[in-house]
């Protein structure tokens, strides 16, 4: 029977339905992660090249960089080694290729900070191409990564850390403090966020030593992704109540996260997650906080636009329709004069 003697459904239906769901998400979380980053294939590298590759040497190198990669680079001309230098520091490229005059050895710069499995891939590359085209290669690293973070993997946890646990605290609100209004709530979801932007940025900071942070900078950074975080889960909550969880773990995580930039650098991400993921809290986040750290003085505005639009479209939604909003309490009856 689907119904109790009291014509109150049967806790069964609940129960089944989310046995489903838990089922289908473990698989899309396997797959989501595993199609992102299991087997990183390069697509597209944006690649500086001074004065051109008129040197027979630099064409040789550059076209057998392409099939030992199986992809293409793309390859940008600068008039100087200065004016490369600033585009890595912009992040327009990824490496700089200099073939000098009279038969030197040619020169690959890559950028560590840049992204690590792609200067990994560059480097490995460029030696295999070196001997098989008999061109002396000297591989250089312009950024290299911090000593406790060799992978270049840190910031991804730190900004994996802020998604999850601003949700995570969104729901909690919801359960254990469901009385609270509108403006209350989303009061709390900011000092959560400034507080617990202010802890993970501390404990991989000072206490485990993993990155030197630019602390302000980093702290609102994390701030600003756990508050959007949690409006996201507060604005789904809203629109579809109790099961808002599957659309914010879907956003956030399934695709959010694989796409972020932070585990596997964008160029070697399956193309529509390349660009999608720069528009997503995630991936907005992973980008500010990876020029904080690496390029200070070259951040950009875009990160920053990315989460500030989604909390902001999260907290008039949540605003405009609050009476959807399964929390809240009645407004206390106007005494009588």
């Amino acid at each position: 029977m689907s119904d109790s003697p009291r014509g109150e459904t049967s806790p069964f239906v609940p129960a089944t339905v989310l046995l489903v769901l838990i089922a289908a998400a473990a698989g899309l979380f396997a797959g989501s992660y595993t199609y992102a980053m299991a087997n990183p294939t390069p697509h597209s590298i944006p690649t500086a090249v001074i004065r051109g590759y008129a040197e027979p040497a630099a064409r040789r190198f550059v076209d057998g960089m392409e099939e030992a990669l199986g992809a293409s680079l793309k390859l940008r001309t600068y008039a100087d080694r200065a004016a490369a230098l600033r585009a890595v520091d912009e992040q327009e490229v990824f490496a700089v290729v200099e073939a000098p005059a009279g038969g030197r050895a040619l020169t690959l710069d890559v950028s560590g900070a840049s992204g690590a499995t792609v200067a990994q891939l560059l480097a490995e590359a460029a030696a295999k191409v070196g001997r098989a085209t008999d061109t002396p290669v000297v591989v250089r690293d312009l950024n290299p990564l911090q000593k406790g973070d060799p992978r270049g993997l840190a910031i991804f946890y730190i900004s994996l850390a802020a998604v999850i646990i601003g949700f995570v605290g969104a729901i909690q609100l919801s359960v254990h403090a469901k009385a609270l209004n509108p403006l209350e709530r989303i009061a709390f979801i900011v000092a959560s966020a400034v507080l617990g932007g202010f802890t993970i940025a501390a404990v991989v900071d000072w206490w485990l030593k993993a990155l030197k942070l630019p602390f302000v900078e980093s702290w609102f950074i994390l701030a600003l992704t756990m508050f959007t975080s949690g409006m996201v889960f507060t604005m789904f909550n809203t629109l579809i109540g109790r099961w808002a969880m599957l659309p914010t773990w879907g956003l956030m995580v399934l695709l959010g996260n694989p796409s972020s930039g932070g585990a596997v650098s964008w160029p070697l991400l399956p193309s529509p997650l390349g660009t999608i993921g720069r528009w997503l809290p995630p991936g907005a986040s992973v980008n500010a906080q990876h020029t904080a750290v690496y390029f200070r003085g070259h951040q950009h505005a875009f990160p920053f636009l990315v989460l500030a639009g989604w909390a902001l479209v999260s907290c008039a939604v949540f605003v405009i329709w609050r009476e959807r909003h399964p929390g809240g309490r009645p407004a206390l009856p106007v005494p009588e004069a």
